[in-house]
């Protein structure tokens, strides 16, 4: 195991384990308690999407702290065994989905499928710069149900278009790091449909 921990709710101080080799970058401890203290820090339900999953630490948090069920994907294998290793050592397996996708080819499935989230957790390599499109995926296509949060964590040197609709909540830096919370604002949800969400991205 690592030092990656859950750091509060029902699952407080379990240690998460780390994705072998170098493809993945971790959340630290301090950034993720920083995001929950910004978002939460407990929740009533509610439905997660951990889109760069990585070893789960964002998600298993989410769930801990009271998210009713969670959708990880990532496009690295053993990153899907270590969030799975991560959802069984902490008990949380059965309020989760885990799923190897590329993080596009993910939402389109979960667009087909009429996903819904309350909770969205974007994480994708800082070189890639992809957070401007993936938000608007996210927009253009329905995915985040009326009040929710897409939580975006990018390199400070990295300045997000988000584009109409969307509304900076908090943006905060922790040395090369910078976390921006947004959500849609009431204008964008006149006359859009709220539809029940599935749970799967794999057909």
């Amino acid at each position: 195991m690592s030092g990656m921990r859950v750091i509060a709710g029902e699952k407080k101080g379990h240690t998460l384990a780390a994705v072998p080799g170098r493809q993945t970058r971790p959340t630290t401890d301090k950034v993720k308690e920083s995001i929950f203290n910004i978002i939460g820090p407990y929740f009533q339900g509610g439905r997660g999407l951990d889109l760069y999953a990585g070893t789960g630490g964002l998600g298993i948090e989410a769930l801990s702290r009271g998210v009713s069920f969670v959708v990880f994907v990532d496009h690295h294998q053993k990153a899907v065994e270590t969030v799975t290793r991560n959802l069984e050592h902490t008990q949380l397996r059965g309020r989760a989905a885990v799923y190897r996708n590329d993080a596009m080819r993910a939402l389109q499935i979960l667009i087909r499928k009429k996903e819904r989230f309350d909770y969205i957790f974007l994480d994708p390599p800082y070189a890639k710069k992809q957070l401007s499109a993936l938000l608007a995926i996210i927009r253009d296509f329905f995915l985040l149900q009326q009040g929710g949060l897409v939580v975006c964590e990018h390199g400070v040197d990295e300045r997000i278009e988000a584009g109409e609709h969307w509304i900076v909540m908090r943006e905060q830096q922790y040395g090369d790091t910078a976390v921006t919370v947004l959500q849609l604002d009431d204008d964008y949800y006149s006359g859009v449909e709220v539809l029940s969400s599935g749970t799967g991205v794999t057909s």
